[in-house]
């Protein structure tokens, strides 16, 4: 069993030998992660009893030949879909299909003797032989009438830590030939028991779907990955690049056990002529959920997503971007002004309160250098005049790009998430008694949805660093700057908004499948 680098230790998949018990076995699912039990079921009878190699054809031939079942022809090859669109249900003799099954073991045992390999592959690709029992109840719950493979249930034992759960179905798997299934999540929790053969099995947290393009939840095949397993698309999927490399790998020979929990998304091969039997059962986790609150549940769910979703937006590309050297940036002073009656206004701040540039650390000149310049490079306002009150704003020798390109492609948004507390403070403060028009376009004007959420989300840890005083004079310094102080909130809030719904767009998309536009104002 493999697992991928960097991946959070509480959805790693943990190797247990044997079977737990009850309370063991508690702990496990109470976490809803994946847990692999070596060697757990090789005291069940049909490990002899069943393996195709020992006389296991005929006695299954024997025990359940005469009844018919619904085997899944793959319209793919070798993969098997797992919906309606992407297999043919034929009904089959389990006669029938014992009979490929041995068809396939003479020639595997053929091959055996003369040493040439290519009669099974080129058999695996055949039609008649992409045949797969998928599913096939031993015993079922939801199914009034007796399950067609019943007789089998005495080979099997339910293992111990099942005992008192609601059991959905215990199904038979049969390979007939290597055979593969495609991404999909279960909504059981199951254990998958190897009777004979070899599977393995890549497991992607519910987490991870973002990644994988779940299928739109209303359709038919809502719990299956729209990905091409064979040839994936990256360019109609990209999200979905590395996707092999953020699974886990569990390999079950005959004899092993698997916990797969409900919602994790999990891919099967299947070598040639491998049985298995698997148990579902209602998970605690959707028992307990009370149905007069599903509505609630999808709120505060959809609610911890988007909040998500707005966090790895922000942070895309920003926490580990590196700052090269690059040109000095414009002096202010190069800068010209909005117009003559702001020019006088400047001197009145200046002279009544304001925050002096003299007084300003050259790091935080720097800041407001580069909050100016991408404000004049972003709004273009014909017959603007502003001079600067004070000496020429000049960063550094060797100065660094603090705005190198970044996945949102968002200067002003990332000029002020890299920002620190202390000098953003200082910054809007500077902004407002020295250029108070460039600090009103930059929210009305230079403020994308993301810039405002990330100015909003700095304002409200300068908002914890602070007293209530110090709040209240900041603010009101800032906002002074505004003729009509409530537009500009306004303005701020609707582009969080914007921001917010691009967020809740995405976790639609991409946890379920559905593409919405913005609704008409």
């Amino acid at each position: 069993m493999a697992a991928a680098a960097q991946r959070p230790e509480e959805v790693q998949v943990q190797r247990i030998d044997g079977l737990v018990g009850k309370e063991r076995f508690s702990a496990i699912e109470s976490v809803n992660v994946p847990a692999l039990f070596v060697g757990a079921v090789k005291g069940w009878a049909a490990s002899s009893l069943w393996e195709p190699r020992a006389g296991g054809l005929d006695y299954l031939q024997r025990k359940v030949g005469s009844e018919t079942v619904d085997a899944m022809l793959s319209r793919s090859g070798s993969v098997f879909y797992g919906y309606l669109g992407g297999h043919e249900p034929t009904p089959l003799s389990f006669s029938e299909f014992i009979e490929l099954c041995r068809r396939n073991l003479q020639l595997s045992e053929q091959d055996d003797r003369t040493g040439a390999g290519e009669l099974k592959e080129v058999s695996s690709t055949t039609n008649d032989d992409n045949v797969y029992l998928a599913q096939i109840p031993i015993m079922s719950a939801e199914n009034d009438k007796k399950s067609v493979l019943i007789k089998l249930i005495d080979d099997i034992e339910m293992p111990i830590f099942l005992d008192g759960k609601e059991l959905v179905s215990i199904n038979l798997w049969m390979s007939n030939v290597r055979s593969r299934s495609s991404i999909h999540y279960d909504p059981h929790h199951n254990i998958l028991c190897v009777v004979s053969g070899r599977k393995q099995v890549l497991l992607w947290p519910p987490s991870a779907g973002r990644t994988l393009y779940p299928m739109a939840v209303y359709g038919e095949a809502s719990n299956h990955s729209s990905l091409d397993i064979q040839n994936p698309d990256f360019s109609r999927y990209p999200r979905a690049k590395g996707y092999i490399e953020l699974s886990q790998k569990a390999i079950l020979h005959s004899g092993d056990a698997l916990f797969i929990p409900e919602g994790w998304f999990h891919q099967v091969d299947s070598d040639d002529l491998t049985l298995a039997v698997n148990f579902w059962w209602e998970s605690p986790m959707m028992s307990n959920m009370l149905q007069h609150m599903d509505a609630y549940y999808l709120r505060i769910i959809s609610n911890r997503l988007m909040s998500q979703e707005m966090r790895n937006l922000i942070s895309s590309g920003m926490e580990d971007a590196s700052e090269e050297t690059t040109e000095s940036f414009q002096p202010a002073s190069k800068v010209k002004t909005l117009s003559t009656a702001d020019n006088n206004r400047d001197k009145r701040d200046s002279e009544n309160k304001g925050l002096s540039l003299e007084h300003l650390e050259p790091m935080e000149l720097q800041a407001l250098n580069e909050v100016l310049s991408l404000v004049y490079e972003g709004v273009n306002v014909s017959g603007c005049n502003e001079s600067m009150q004070g000496p020429p704003i000049s960063p550094e020798d060797n100065s660094k790009n603090v705005c190198p390109v970044t996945t949102i492609d968002d200067p002003v948004a990332h000029a002020l998430y890299k920002m620190k507390i202390c000098v953003l403070r200082k910054v809007f403060l500077a902004m407002a008694h020295n250029f108070p028009r460039t600090l009103e376009a930059l929210v009305l004007h230079s403020l994308s949805p993301i810039a405002a959420e990330v100015l909003t989300t700095k304002f409200h840890i300068l908002d914890l660093k602070s007293s209530k005083e110090e709040q209240s004079e900041f603010y009101q310094q800032f906002y002074s700057v505004f003729d009509d102080p409530f537009v500009a909130m306004d303005s701020i809030l609707n582009k969080k908004e914007s921001f917010a719904f691009q967020a809740f767009r995405n976790v639609l998309n991409q946890y379920l499948g559905v593409d919405v536009s913005k609704p008409q104002q």
